[in-house]
């Protein structure tokens, strides 16, 4: 009887380090992708002033619009956080519940970036027009995409729970997609500040 439950426990223990080793893994991702972030920083930064007599960021963007975008995405962030609570609460039904409305709010800051995009594409205000739009389009564009990802996760992530439950697998990936998903938020907060709030005034 005390073998079975050695083995047990070891067995649950391997579990353990491999999910740990798993999220530590995706952290060293997540640093990885700071640098391409950091990068694209940098390269806007340079690039901002390089407007070729095209429109400059006072000319484009409107911090209203973009207010509603950082709003859907904060709050998004915060559904996220409910749904890991009720993962550790082991309640199924609530998490995929709060994955959906996070889902909803990150499709729609996406939403709201397309039309953005489109709407200035549209205008003459393309990512060849100008230095700035190309380093503009290119850095919120790379965020775009992460968050794009993100929703493309989410949605898998909603049909493996719902599938089978909160297996020990299925809470280490919901854990790193977490991570990613806080990571895209504080990101956003970057871009809003630096690249819209600043280039605004």
């Amino acid at each position: 009887m005390s073998s079975e439950v050695l083995n047990v426990d070891a067995h649950d223990h391997g579990h353990h380090d491999a999910g740990a080793l798993k999220v530590f893994g995706f952290w060293i991702y997540i640093m990885t992708d700071l640098v391409l972030f950091a990068t694209l920083f940098a390269s806007y930064a340079v690039l901002y002033n390089h407007t070729a007599g095209g429109p400059s960021g006072k000319d484009i963007f409107e911090l209203d619009f973009v207010l509603v975008e950082t709003f859907l995405l904060l709050l998004s962030s915060f559904t996220s956080g409910l749904s890991m609570l009720a993962m550790h609460a082991g309640n199924k039904a609530k998490t995929i519940g709060w994955l959906v409305v996070t889902g909803l709010l990150g499709a729609g800051f996406i939403g709201m970036e397309v039309y953005e995009f489109h709407h200035l594409i549209a205008h003459g205000m393309g990512p060849d027009r100008s230095a700035f739009l190309s380093a503009f389009f290119t850095l919120v564009g790379t965020h775009g995409l992460h968050v794009t990802c993100g929703l493309i996760w989410m949605s898998v992530m909603i049909f493996q729970v719902a599938r089978h439950g909160l297996t020990d697998v299925n809470q280490t990936r919901l854990s790193c997609l977490s991570l990613f998903w806080h990571f895209l938020d504080i990101v956003w907060i970057c871009v809003f500040t630096f690249v819209y709030l600043l280039g605004a005034m």
